[in-house]
């Protein structure tokens, strides 16, 4: 007990309400995702990071019984799904991917000793593969005999206590999805034909899924006498192209992988917790309990001016150096230029990725995204203006303030007129159909000036302009959710309307509107934007003023300039240290810079890795 506590309890005075946080919201459903089951995982290098050793799965089953969890069937989520007899508290659904044999020798026997009902999602080609063939499978060579027959799939069946889903028939597998020969997820991705040299249209897509969809449910029908009704994509990667057609098919129930609770909303995607690295049942408990949690972000804004180079010799150096710096300083994501702007000047006359109506400069961003993604283990955003376009077809179409003097405003085009708001749109969902990005940062030229030629919007209140700012950035998010339904969004903000909210006139910005709007809404702290001196109290009024906002903290970030705007000249790495310290020291949880110079190391790598690395030990490597 406090000093401050044994006193007054001693002074027979009341002691003080403290206030307990609030306890998390119940989630209505925990869905598992468990893939092979074997006796000697971990005792080795182990070659499959999803598998679990046998007794983990059983500590993981006497876990949930003793801790008071019920594992429903799927029926059961449908049910309540439905308006039927809802789930039973602390409801957990068990899947299991690949259909492997395991799920037969050593998980079946356990859902009969438990009573515990699950789901088994099959990949077709797999089962039919020819005796003799091979395949390779998480770091293993595989055969017909890794997986299960269907003369044990009906005996499971049968026992009603498992539920088979499609996992596609052969859509486990990447596929060659850009010029650069990357290999990204089947469902999801827009196959390139090196041959001829072209991407596949919508409507061969759409075939594409569409023949393997109906193989696999015919498939899984003709042998156990029931179609599937559910589909776990492979990879968790999916597109609502896809989601439609997997429902017209009967699959209206659709498993992706990440850390959002599921919502029983019928026709939603259900995604799933990934059981990895062969937990132990503690640590399981922990990830459930915590699946809300926000994770600190740490963000590094990177120009894809810096990679691109006519020589494709060249442009492979630069893009091996970026990946060695991002790897090495570990941060959670990185926020990828995805238009060229090599004047700086922040207007997109031409995009690294193909689309209908501006020049490529070069089929990119697909394959840098990709790779940073895969061999830096980040997240990549998109990085992409709002309105600062120049379409060269677009000459008549109505600007806000027309053409910029030198040093002000981003030439922005009209976001009320009905074709800019198109023509914006159909190249948000080009970029969405060609690359694998987890989200979008909308950049800083998303704001309205009280002298701007406004249009209709001149009759609204600023508040009324701020909202109808957002609502244009929701539209470009929903069309690029057709082909990326798990799309997290970000959108900058400049900080003179947080540390004077009049200037939400001038602006038409408001932290509280985007904290509502945005998963992440990005601060650009950087005074030399608004000619302020470059103190540390100035950073920690800011920090004060975001706090003030309830909840701010939890979805803002502070975003640090690596250059001065003004004299053009690089800030200091132990100044940019001093001025993340303050931050976090304030409060601040999430932090980023821009930009990265990985050309220049600048930041330098050791200087900057102890602040912006999301790793456990953030500190000089080894000599080798």
């Amino acid at each position: 007990m406090r000093p401050l506590l044994i006193l007054l309890a001693l002074l027979g005075l009341a002691l003080p309400a403290f206030a307990q946080p609030a306890a998390p919201a119940r989630p209505p459903l925990i869905v598992l995702a468990y893939h092979d089951v074997r006796d000697d995982v971990g005792l080795n290098a182990d070659r499959d990071p999803d598998a679990i050793s046998t007794d983990h799965l059983i500590a993981h089953f006497d876990w949930l019984k003793a801790n008071g969890y019920n594992v429903v069937s799927l029926d059961q989520v449908v049910q309540a799904s439905h308006g039927g007899a809802p789930l039973p508290d602390d409801a957990v659904l068990l899947t299991f991917d690949d259909g492997l044999e395991s799920f037969y020798t050593r998980v079946y026997p356990l859902l009969r000793a438990y009573n515990y009902p699950a789901v088994q999602a099959l990949v077709g080609s797999w089962m039919d593969m020819a005796p003799g063939q091979r395949m390779p499978y998480n770091g293993t060579d595989c055969d017909r005999s890794c997986f299960l027959t269907w003369e044990q799939v009906v005996e499971m069946h049968q026992s009603h206590l498992v539920e088979f889903a499609s996992h596609s028939w052969q859509m486990h597998l990447g596929l060659n999805a850009n010029p650069q020969g990357n290999l990204l997820p089947t469902a999801s991705a827009l196959a390139y034909d090196t041959a001829k040299q072209r991407y596949e249209t919508v409507d061969e897509y759409e075939a594409r899924i569409r023949t393997d969809l109906a193989h696999s449910a015919d498939e899984i029908e003709q042998h156990i006498g029931a179609r599937p009704r559910a589909i776990a994509w492979p990879y968790g990667a999916y597109t609502q192209v896809g989601r439609d057609i997997a429902g017209e098919l009967g699959m209206s129930i659709t498993f992706s992988l990440g850390d959002k609770l599921p919502n029983l909303v019928p026709g939603r995607t259900i995604p799933r917790l990934l059981v990895s690295g062969n937990v132990t049942a503690n640590r399981l408990g922990w990830l459930m309990r915590h699946q809300t949690r926000v994770d600190p972000t740490r963000a590094v804004q990177v120009d894809l001016d810096y990679v691109y180079d006519p020589d494709p010799a060249q442009q492979d150096r630069n893009l091996s150096k970026l990946l060695d710096r991002i790897k090495r300083m570990h941060p959670s994501e990185v926020w990828l230029q995805a238009y060229a702007d090599p004047d700086g000047d922040g207007v997109a006359d031409a995009v690294y990725f193909p689309n209908r109506h501006l020049p490529v400069r070069a089929d990119l961003f697909s394959r840098v995204s990709w790779q940073l993604r895969t061999r830096a283990g980040v997240r990549v955003y998109a990085w992409m203006p709002v309105l600062a376009f120049r379409f060269p077809d677009g000459k008549d179409l109505p600007t806000l303030a027309g053409e910029p003097k030198a040093g002000g405003d981003h030439y922005r085009l009209a976001p009320y007129d009905a074709r800019v708001r198109r023509l914006i749109g159909d190249v948000y969902e080009d970029l969405a159909m060609h690359a694998d990005e987890a989200g979008v940062l909308f950049s800083d030229d998303a704001y309205l000036r009280d002298t701007d030629q406004l249009g209709p919007w001149s009759r609204n209140t600023p508040a009324q302009n701020t909202q109808a700012l957002i609502d244009f950035t929701l539209e470009l998010a929903e069309r690029m959710k057709r082909w990326r339904p798990q799309l997290l969004t970000a959108r900058n903000i400049y900080a003179r309307p947080i540390l004077q909210p009049k200037a939400e006139a001038w602006f038409a910005q408001a932290l509280p509107a985007f904290n509502r709007a945005y998963d992440m809404t990005a601060v650009m702290a950087m005074p030399q934007l608004d000619q302020q001196a470059d103190r540390l109290g100035w950073y920690r009024k800011l920090v004060a003023q975001v706090n003030a906002t309830p909840g701010a903290m939890e979805r803002t970030l502070f975003e640090f300039a690596t250059h001065d705007w003004r004299t053009r000249e690089p800030i200091d790495d132990g100044d940019l240290g001093a001025r993340m310290r303050a931050v976090q020291a304030a409060g601040g949880r999430h932090i980023g810079y821009y930009p990265d110079d990985f050309v220049h190391d600048h930041p330098a790598l050791e200087a900057i890795r102890p602040y912006i690395s999301a790793a456990d030990y953030p500190y000089r490597e080894p000599a080798r």
